[in-house]
């Protein structure tokens, strides 16, 4: 009953104008930005324009969760916040923002926009939106309620359009306007409202909610590089895994992951894939490196697998087969999701790994052992073998074999199977001395 009291008398300033939020409610000061943000907050507002950190960052501090980067928006346009930062440039054609660069830190700057936009496809979605307004309008144009917070460092006060702060006390994710029109302008923001509802622990609104479903085939219309950018983001944040399972909830995998049934159809499959986003998210929350490459093989491994199986029972040679298979898969992948060349690369050589780890005679081991990938193909190799797809006594045995010095390498060795040629060179006898001619 109280967090309804609370939404009611937030939500009133959307009739009579933005509520402005003291810090004593919202608990963030200057000293919560980041340098480089405020920086830019400061210089802009000092040369006479409005500027407020805003979107992600606002509502991550007012969550006490500390934000990865800093987003600004600003009533100078693109060209004068160039002018003003000696470090900075200018990108993006559907969206035109300025990238200001402090050491190593970068602030994404955009001028207000009116959500007049400029051009659109048969479907809706907003090709091009560089038409600029007024903070009111952008408020209006942004996606989701808890993003539309504006915080002003100049007087500590957050700016709140249209009950932000209400949705975040009850733990929603509510898309501002009318539901179906804002995904038809750009169909990311279903993929956008599972991810942070996920990340958050929050709820999507029932009605921003209902036509995800229907419209979520909108996807396949979505340039397949945004696609990708969007799935790094869902797979890096710490939530891969509650995310993936509620994309396929909302049936939006179909657009993205089409595969992901038949993955979490098979038990091995699932497993596999539930203990390598396990893995993946522990070590985002724990901040440690991720590889989107080592993911997205765990995500097709059981495609390439099923298929190279496949080709084998036919006769295939194993190891054209395989390559063979991968090219198919990633292929069929690529259509949707536009994995850059340097992750699919990877993804190859791990997958490619995967029967060496089969081969424990002569020289094969040690070859195995000296691949640049060959700490990511052993990870990969048994997580393989935690969901049961291979012995674990395999994996243990690899484990032993990379820690241990070489002469006890060498006593690991196992004979070479029956029908399996050793790759250990045998000595030439010497050659009998050819006596010299007279």
């Amino acid at each position: 009953m109280i967090k309804k009291f609370i939404r009611r008398v937030l939500r009133f300033g959307k009739k009579s104008g933005p509520q402005i939020i003291p810090k004593s409610r919202h608990g963030i000061s200057r000293e919560h930005l980041s340098s480089g943000s405020l920086r830019v907050c400061d210089t802009l507002q000092n040369a006479g324009h409005e500027a407020y950190v805003v979107g992600g960052a606002v509502r991550d501090l007012i969550l006490g969760v500390v934000p990865k980067d800093f987003d600004v928006a600003t009533s100078a346009p693109p060209e004068t916040v160039h002018k003003l930062f000696r470090r900075s440039r200018l990108i993006g054609r559907r969206f035109q923002i300025a990238h200001v660069m402090f050491g190593s830190e970068t602030v994404e700057v955009s001028t207000f926009r009116s959500g007049a936009a400029e051009d659109k496809d048969e479907h809706g979605r907003v090709l091009r939106d560089n038409a600029y307004g007024t903070r009111e309008q952008d408020a209006a144009r942004r996606d989701f309620t808890a993003n539309a917070l504006y915080y002003d460092a100049s007087n500590e006060t957050v700016v709140d359009f249209h009950g932000g702060m209400a949705d975040l006390s009850a733990k929603l994710v509510h898309i501002i306007g009318e539901p179906g029109e804002r995904y038809r302008e750009d169909p990311v923001r279903m993929l956008r409202a599972v991810r942070f509802a996920a990340k958050l622990g929050f709820k999507i609104e029932p009605a921003t909610r209902a036509p995800i479903r229907s419209l979520g085939k909108l996807i396949e219309n979505v340039p397949a590089a945004r696609i990708f950018d969007e799935m790094q983001k869902l797979l890096l944040s710490g939530h891969a895994k509650n995310t993936l399972h509620r994309l396929r909830e909302e049936g939006l995998h179909h657009g993205v992951l089409p595969l992901l049934d038949v993955i979490l159809e098979q038990p091995l499959g699932m497993r596999f894939v539930n203990l390598s986003l396990e893995d993946t998210d522990r070590r985002a929350l724990e901040g440690k490196p991720v590889s989107p490459a080592f993911l997205f093989a765990a995500l097709f491994w059981h495609e390439v697998l099923a298929t190279w199986r496949a080709e084998c029972a036919k006769g295939a040679h194993p190891v054209p087969a395989l390559h063979k298979c991968m090219d198919e898969v990633l292929d069929e992948q690529t259509k949707k999701l536009a994995i850059p060349r340097r992750f699919t690369t990877i993804m190859k050589e791990i997958w490619l790994l995967q029967p060496r780890f089969e081969q424990r005679s002569g020289k094969r081991p040690f070859a195995t052992l000296s691949q640049e990938r060959f700490r990511a193909g052993y990870d990969f190799m048994h997580l393989r073998a935690k969901s049961g797809e291979v012995p674990m006594e395999l994996a243990e045995w690899w484990e032993r074999f990379q820690d241990v010095p070489h002469d006890q390498q060498v006593e690991m060795l196992q004979e070479p199977k029956a029908g399996e040629r050793s790759t250990t060179r045998r000595r030439r006898k010497p050659r009998a001395e050819t006596p010299l001619a007279p």
